[in-house]
């Protein structure tokens, strides 16, 4: 592995040396953010005078510095991507440089349509280039938002459905685009962290020390592989990059008995950086059982090994329990009693080291190594609710359920930048899926070891952009598997003043997602789920076109029709001959199509606003072996609301912040599953807000209220959410700059 890494060092300066003319002194280029702080993974892009072919490219280091040797000896032009901010260009005459190798790059804010995401291509690139449907949260956004987990974050993003089953703690799904609660791809810091099969819970998912969190909507296997058939969310940790060590930290506390405490240790010393961090959250809730708790470590540390390599090592573990009530209230109608014993647990780990090759090259390389393991426990002892198999009344019979899995992989992704308009990206992935699933000793072991092969070429000149691409998928559960995209975008008018530019958007893509382990192994529990390798993977074929219309220069409507056809999906079929066990089939095939208008602005560079509309119908067109009338051939898709809105409103002034978000989903059709002939959720309207005030330069006080008009409203049929909820709390600066 040493001699290959060796070899690409090698191979990246040789194709510098073909292309250098006569060459200048060093150069170092820093980039800072609009208060002046260090931008760290910042790509710098260094290009001769009306040259289109970069020279050199490199990304900064934690202080946000990006060192170059070798250079043409003539007038430069520097770019700079980061996320979270607009492209930026700078100019720099050869007599300037002469008596300067210090160049300060001052990054700004801009309209969410131009910042820079890295989800959509898997490079950095402006938003309305990427030719997708993507929004974001920065790491000051969700330090005012405060949320306790990733699904008080998601909701308020525009196409984004969540329906967690009753308060902190529980079981939370996203439905985007008509598709299934597991038809996301959900990455933190790097590491996939899916069930296989694409189970996730985002009710028990931390955010603390996120430093951004991107939310890409559509079909994206081509560059993610399986799991990624509706979209993809990613949040990656928040990096040191102060020279004098900083230490944050600070706690809150609420009503229904909710403690919050949490710390930070981080800074940069020379070639290293770090951020080492923890958090722990408790809350009692409205009623018997509904406490939860959850306690988080990670840490994220970084070495830049010389100027063209470096070195990061990201760790995070939580572990939480939650108590379960199920399903007792029914549209504000309390039918039952609430669970009063039963408990979700769960334990997870998750680790990735990255190894990053640039320096003055065209070429980027990305080796990494990821890890993750996960431990869930649902049990249930009492029967306080009811139970009696003879009379055919399931209500709470005891069970115990557990899954422990691991996924481990190596990825290769390497990045060419031929022009400034133009980059391939092609790469390599492998991983080794291990499971148990079942109820001890009953259960059912499972292991893929799968392959992936993806390549992308990216093209915005001119008016015109183009994005190419397409996966190669190896699976031991379904073989192998062919994935394409393509999108398309045209600059129609360039614009005024007022009407500041219209453009065009097309995309076709496919999506896979294999089946999970219970569907492909078998579960092993007391009512046997047998085994069937021959599953196929679900599939979706995805279809979108609209446009985007810039108004005064801050401001971007945009109108995106969108049409999935979703195939392959697979249901439960009962053995007939006993009624006693099962296996899963491919058999079921539904239709999702609408419309996600938004409109993002900057009113000023401290304000932003996000406002979104999406309207989402979808359909079942063939389910042989449904139970239930809501499930039947002709139907809408559970929990897929027709209309939902969001609004988010952040201000992020140098002494206070605030936020406002809402959120409107309309009526759904659910079921109890239990008999009572519940067949929809009603609408409901949620108002969140958070404020924060500096009251010393290193003491800030804020409050956060969740539900503010403290209406009841069911997310999930069954399961009522929290009322109006708060938290108040302080926190504390020590060191840093």
């Amino acid at each position: 592995m040493r001699s290959y890494f060796r070899l690409l060092a090698v191979l990246s300066w040789f194709a510098v040396s073909l292309t250098a003319p006569a060459l200048a002194a060093e150069l170092t280029v820093k980039v800072i953010d609009p208060s002046s702080a260090a931008v760290s993974g910042a790509q710098v892009e260094i290009f001769a005078e009306n040259s289109s072919r970069p020279a050199a490219m490199a990304v900064t280091s934690a202080q946000g510095a990006a060192h170059f040797n070798h250079l043409p000896d003539a007038a430069l032009r520097v770019r700079v991507l980061a996320v979270g901010f607009a492209e930026s260009w700078q100019t720099l005459a050869s007599d300037s440089r002469k008596q300067a190798a210090d160049v300060t790059v001052a990054l700004q804010l801009a309209v969410a349509t131009e910042t820079v995401v890295v989800s959509a291509t898997r490079t950095l690139v402006p938003s309305d280039a990427s030719g997708a449907s993507i929004s974001s949260l920065s790491g000051d956004e969700l330090d005012t938002m405060r949320p306790v987990a990733a699904n008080d974050a998601l909701r308020f993003l525009p196409g984004a459905v969540v329906s967690t089953a009753g308060q902190r703690g529980g079981l939370s799904s996203l439905f985007v685009r008509g598709g299934d609660s597991r038809y996301n791809k959900v990455i933190v810091d790097g590491v996939p962290v899916n069930d296989p099969g694409g189970t996730y819970d985002f009710g028990t998912v931390p955010l603390f020390e996120a430093d951004r969190m991107e939310f890409l909507r559509g079909a994206e296997s081509t560059l993610y592989g399986s799991d990624a058939m509706t979209s993809v969310v990613q949040t990656w940790s928040r990096t040191g990059s102060t020279g004098t060590p900083e230490l944050r930290f600070g706690a809150d506390a609420g009503n229904y008995g909710t403690e919050n405490g949490y710390a930070a240790l981080s800074g940069a010393n020379g070639r290293f950086d770090y951020n080492v961090f923890g958090n722990q959250f408790n809350t009692t809730g409205s009623g018997p059982n509904d406490d939860y708790s959850n306690s988080l470590e990670g840490a994220n540390l970084g070495a830049r090994l010389n100027d063209w390599a470096s070195l990061r090592l990201r760790m995070r573990h939580d572990n939480s329990v939650a108590g379960v009530r199920n399903e007792w209230n029914f549209n504000g109608d309390p039918l039952l009693a609430p669970d009063t014993d039963q408990r979700a647990r769960q334990n997870n780990f998750l680790g990735s080291l990255e190894l990053d090759l640039g320096g003055s090259s065209r070429f980027h390389h990305r080796l990494a190594g990821t890890e993750y393991s996960l431990k869930r426990v649902n049990r249930d002892d009492v029967a306080d609710r009811g139970c009696n198999p003879t009379k055919f009344v399931f209500l709470d019979c005891p069970f115990l359920s557990e899954t422990q899995v691991n996924r481990a992989g190596f990825s290769y992704q390497g990045d060419y930048i031929e022009r400034n308009w133009a980059t391939s990206t092609f790469g390599y992935e492998f991983e080794d899926e291990n499971g148990v699933v079942g109820t001890p000793p009953n259960t059912s072991h499972g292991l893929r070891r799968n392959h992936g092969v993806f390549g992308q070429q990216v093209i915005n000149y001119g008016r015109v952009g183009v994005i190419v691409g397409g996966r190669l998928v190896h699976n031991e559960s379904f073989g192998n598997k062919f994935v394409p995209r393509i999108s398309l975008s045209l600059l129609a008018m360039k614009g005024g003043n007022i009407f500041s530019g219209t453009r065009l958007r097309f995309g076709y893509a496919t999506g896979i997602k294999e089946p999970t382990f219970a569907e492909s192994f078998g579960n092993g529990a007391s009512f046997p789920t047998l085994p069937n390798p021959n599953l196929k993977p679900e599939e979706t074929r995805a279809f979108e076109a609209g446009f985007e219309q810039r108004v005064l220069a801050n401001y971007s409507f945009s109108a995106i029709y969108f049409n999935n056809s979703f195939r392959n999906k697979i249901d439960f079929s009962f053995d007939n001959a006993c009624f006693c066990q099962g296996q899963y089939v491919n058999v079921n095939e539904a239709i999702a199509h609408g419309a996600e208008v938004e409109l993002q602005g900057r009113p000023s560079k401290r304000i932003r606003t996000t406002l979104s509309y999406t309207y989402t119908s979808t359909q079942i067109l063939k389910q042989p072996f449904a139970f239930d009338p809501l499930l039947m051939a002709g139907q809408p898709l559970l929990r897929r609301p027709r209309h939902s809105a969001t609004a988010l409103i952040n201000y992020l002034g140098s002494r206070w912040g605030a936020d406002v978000g809402g959120s409107f989903v309309g009526r759904r059709a659910d079921s109890d599953f239990l008999g009572f002939g519940i067949t929809h959720a009603p609408g409901y309207v949620l108002v969140n807000s958070s404020l924060w005030y500096q009251v010393y330069p290193r003491i800030t006080a804020y409050v956060s209220g969740e539900n503010l008009t403290n209406r009841f409203y069911e997310e999930v049929t069954g399961y009522p959410a929290l009322g109006a909820n708060y938290r108040a709390g302080i926190r504390f600066r020590v060191g840093g700059e």
